[in-house]
């Protein structure tokens, strides 16, 4: 009976929101800022519009760097303004490689 239940749990856990979208702060501690971009066709012109909303996201690792491309996934609200929660980092931005090169290269030159 216990089996039962389980299989009936795990798909419900599957109803939780996703999206994905790129990381456009991380200057806070375990919160990232995910800018989505939805595209629509308009109602009556059918021509595709671009509509951004940004979204509050725990990253609990602070794994995520500037430029990342991210999936989040809906949670129970953690603060204020997050209710979403990081879930895996799609692609790797070449732009935070370059910034962790050039800040090496600066703690070097300092020494």
């Amino acid at each position: 009976m216990t089996a039962a239940t389980e299989k009936t749990q795990a798909p419900a856990a599957s109803r939780r929101n996703e999206k994905v979208g790129n990381v456009v702060s991380t200057k806070m501690q375990k919160t990232i800022v995910v800018e989505v971009e939805m595209r629509k066709a308009h109602p009556k012109y059918k021509r595709i519009v671009k509509s951004s909303k940004k979204f509050y996201a725990h990253d609990e690792q602070n794994s995520a760097r500037l430029g990342d491309v991210v999936r989040i996934r809906e949670t129970r609200p953690t603060s204020k303004l997050k209710r979403w929660a990081l879930e895996e980092i799609v692609r790797r931005s070449s732009l935070a490689q370059i910034e962790d090169t050039a800040g090496t290269a600066d703690a070097t030159a300092a020494e």
